[in-house]
């Protein structure tokens, strides 16, 4: 049995899939996997069955959903699929090798031997990490991150990074119901969450490689999520509206 599992959603994730599980299950630590697919038409839920049945029968689970509902909705219900189970450390990582698998051990790290409660892989924490984007794209995610810095106070230079380890208590603490964000502005939500109701968070330095294989899912209606959001999250914080869950 492990302590930790890793979420990876998946909408026609086929180029990828395998490799990705592959490369998870051949580190020394050991983790379990959890693929959140939303009815990828291209077969890739089938390939983590079949991968299922003939290897990893136990290290290797997959939620199936009906068609396309947002990264956010993705991730809330593998953390709640894995808050039912014996799970301390929840991370979230994409299926397109974009997060390299060998720094899920410094993640890990950072929370089970550093004593950090939320441990984000953070492309801006040590200069600009990432490799193969567009120019554009690299200085429009930089200042949406700046931009996210100014308007919460939130001290996170990669406030959308999609790369994260959190222990089992922040996402008890967390009201999952009360996450409003489905793109990326949930990331920044689920971080800014964290930080208001006091949790320690620590950036942990990585790069950032674009996808080889396979299509982005990225899309202006993703940065007026996340432009809007922001404004919504502060606001929310002042008025004292984000709470712990109640028990």
């Amino acid at each position: 049995m492990s302590d930790s599992i890793v979420l990876i959603p998946t909408y026609n994730e086929k180029e990828n899939i395998e490799s990705i599980i592959r490369a998870v299950f051949n580190l020394k630590k050991k983790f379990h996997i959890l693929v959140i697919d939303d009815g990828s038409p291209d077969g890739t839920a089938d390939i983590v069955k079949r991968l299922m049945e003939s290897e990893f029968k136990d290290r290797l689970f997959i939620e199936e959903r009906a068609g396309k509902l947002g990264l956010g909705t993705a991730y809330i219900h593998g953390f709640k699929w894995a808050l039912k189970r014996s799970y301390d450390y929840i991370f979230e990582m994409d299926a397109d090798f974009s997060h390299d698998p060998n720094d899920l051990p410094r993640l890990y790290a950072a929370c089970h031997d550093e004593g950090y409660d939320v441990a984000v892989g953070s492309r801006y924490c040590s200069g600009v990490n990432v490799v193969n984007w567009p120019m554009g794209r690299v200085l429009m995610s930089y200042f949406a991150s700046k931009y996210v810095r100014f308007i919460t106070r939130f001290k996170v230079r990669d406030t959308t990074a999609g790369f994260v380890c959190y222990r089992r208590k922040v996402l008890e603490t967390i009201d999952l119901d009360k996450i409003k964000f489905k793109g990326y502005a949930f990331q920044i939500e689920m971080k800014y969450t964290a930080y208001v109701l006091g949790f320690k968070i620590k950036e942990v330095s990585v790069i950032f490689v674009n996808r080889r294989l396979g299509t982005s899912k990225m899309n202006t209606s993703i940065f007026g999520e996340a432009f809007f959001g922001v404004i919504d999250l502060r606001w929310r914080k002042l008025t004292g509206k984000i709470k712990p869950r109640a028990n």
